[in-house]
């Protein structure tokens, strides 16, 4: 792993207060939303097994993501920054392990451990246009982590009818009390041994889409538009 620069005072009191207020939020908002969780069979044929995933969404949709999350267990890759300390403390608030770093600071460090946490009884999750984009495009670190551990994708989309979209690179959505979402689980995506990497990152990038479809359709059928 790389080293993480010591934080200063104000940055201290902020990792150590803003997860609480952060996991007070997600909370609530899954509480006061009216949220659907479909399309996991896929998975839990995996999980029933006994076998494990890789669980991919894009970062815009990582806030109320914990919530949906039906498995057996997981670690999630979080920034090894400032702002990836604040969520992996929130994340560790709901039991949620983490691996620290990203596919810009400390990459190859992170994708080592999953890797090797690749061989015990966890799903990983990941994000794989995280933590600084391009946005909704799939870089080389899930590439490498499905290849390499041998484990499916299984692509997750959320969807909702109201919410504020930040001005930050991945346009961040946050969904408003007492709307409709929609988390969709894809079916599960493997790596086809000797498979060529950029034709399995266009398989995945067209799982992820369609999948966010599928998601924002369920929503139009229930007579409200995705924000």
């Amino acid at each position: 792993m790389s080293e993480r620069r010591p934080l200063r005072l104000v940055d201290r009191l902020l990792v150590a207060v803003v997860p609480w207020i952060a996991a007070l939020i997600i909370r609530l908002l899954y509480r006061l939303m009216r949220i659907e969780v479909l399309g996991v069979e896929g998975a839990q044929t995996i999980w029933k097994a006994g076998g494990r995933v890789l669980v991919a969404f894009w970062h815009e949709h990582l806030l109320l993501m914990i919530k949906s999350y039906p498995g057996p267990g997981g670690k999630i890759l979080i920034s090894s920054s400032k702002d990836g300390e604040i969520i992996a403390r929130t994340m560790e608030l709901f039991g949620q392990g983490t691996v620290r770093g990203s596919s810009s600071r400390g990459g190859s460090a992170a994708l080592r451990s999953l890797v090797q946490l690749g061989k015990e009884p966890w799903d990983l999750a990941i994000t794989p246009d995280g933590p600084r984009g391009p946005r909704r495009q799939i870089k080389d670190g899930l590439v490498h982590l499905a290849r390499l551990t041998g484990r499916p994708v299984v692509p997750v989309a959320f969807a909702c009818s109201a919410g504020h979209r930040f001005g930050s690179w991945d346009r961040f959505l946050m969904p408003y009390p007492f709307s409709r979402g929609v988390f969709f689980y894809g079916e599960p995506v493997l790596y086809a041994q000797g498979e060529d990497p950029e034709a399995f990152r266009a398989r995945l990038q067209q799982a992820m889409d369609e999948n966010e479809r599928r998601a924002i359709a369920r929503l139009e059928e229930q007579g409200v538009s995705a924000v």
